[in-house]
């Protein structure tokens, strides 16, 4: 998969593989760019990686790597890469295939057991647990977030880690223009956590353009607030996650990886669709989407705060219908409501 939260998503699967089968070897296969979301992961034994855009010599060199290694292989994405992969990897598949109406509907016949790819109904955790009925493993829901060995250094590194006022996490930048929220609804939201007592920490990644705009909102805060933007591993933030008081963020990896963590996440989302997409809530087991496709919604540890209007959500990458394009349900969300999801997640 090519996106951090998705194979996140993925860890209740592997999880799960890991009860029923303890002493298996257990090994996953992603993009180089995603393998960081499973640093540390109890439940696998090895990470292997191929390039987003493989050339001759990496398929080559990934097929010695796979071919006939395993007694079972599991595709999780109907694309044509997984499906072969999972051919040349073992005996016996389990795949998701794509609907029958589509291209590639034919794959269902090359594989042991296969259950339709589902974009629109199904929760993207449960559209992978719905593969572990196939081979009769028992589910598992929990997500596993990435983790670091030595917390001592990390808090050595950081010393707010051990603040007693406590602090909250903002992750302002999605990797889409059609996911961002205002500058302006940042900043306000930051002041009045401020106020209520707690240090501000603003998270991001490396890229030059997220670190521009984390900065860029850094500057109009108060002095104390802690920029970590490209600064930490994607571990290291899991663990500053978890000890802060909130989080807040738009629909990216990073809100997924919050809400992993049990902490009161606070998930701001726009175009996209909540019941394939929302952050999975902690304590969530049950066999069943946790949120509706419209309005603002609460549950466990998450609170989904949905821009507001007819068309929402419209499942397009913006109101211009490309990435780089802005989503007038998220411009004209107010900052109020996000902090009045504030008061119910501090208990206030």
């Amino acid at each position: 998969m090519r996106y951090l939260g998705d194979v996140l998503l993925t860890t209740p699967l592997l999880h799960s593989l890991r009860q029923a089968y303890p002493d298996a070897r257990l090994d996953v296969l992603v993009f180089h760019n995603t393998a960081s979301m499973l640093e540390g992961n109890p439940d696998i034994n090895q990470v292997i990686t191929t390039p987003n855009r493989p050339k001759f010599a990496d398929y080559r060199q990934l097929f010695g790597q796979l071919f006939r290694r395993y007694d079972l292989a599991i595709a999780t994405q109907p694309g044509d890469r997984p499906f072969l992969y999972a051919l040349l990897a073992a005996p016996l598949q389990v795949a998701v295939v794509p609907p029958k109406n589509t291209t590639g509907w034919w794959k269902r016949f090359l594989v042991r057991h296969w259950t339709e790819f589902d974009d629109d109904n199904t929760h993207t955790v449960l559209q992978h647990l719905k593969l572990l009925g196939l081979i009769n493993v028992p589910q598992c829901f929990s997500l596993v977030p990435p983790q670091i060995s030595n917390t001592k250094q990390l808090a050595q590194q950081f010393p707010f880690l051990a603040d007693n006022t406590g602090y909250a996490v903002l992750h302002p930048h999605p990797q889409w223009t059609y996911k961002q929220w205002t500058v302006e609804g940042w900043i306000e939201v930051g002041l009045y956590l401020k106020k209520l007592g707690l240090k501000l920490v603003l998270s991001g990644g490396p890229a030059r353009e997220e670190i521009d705009y984390v900065a860029n909102i850094q500057c109009q805060l108060p002095d104390d607030t802690i920029n970590l933007a490209g600064q930490v591993s994607l571990a290291q933030l899991a663990t500053i996650i978890a000890r802060a008081k909130l989080y807040i963020g738009p629909d990216t990896g990073i809100t997924h990886l919050a809400a992993a963590t049990g902490i009161p996440v606070i998930a701001l989302y726009g175009p996209t669709n909540p019941v394939k997409w929302a952050p999975w809530p902690t304590g969530f087991n049950q066999n069943r989407n946790p949120f509706d496709k419209q309005g603002s919604q609460q549950l466990n540890n998450i609170s989904l705060i949905q821009g507001k209007g007819d068309c929402v959500p419209c499942h397009l990458e913006g109101c211009d219908k490309h990435r780089q394009s802005r989503s007038k349900c998220l411009d004209t969300l107010s900052p109020k409501c996000v902090e009045e999801a504030i008061r119910w997640a501090l208990g206030k």
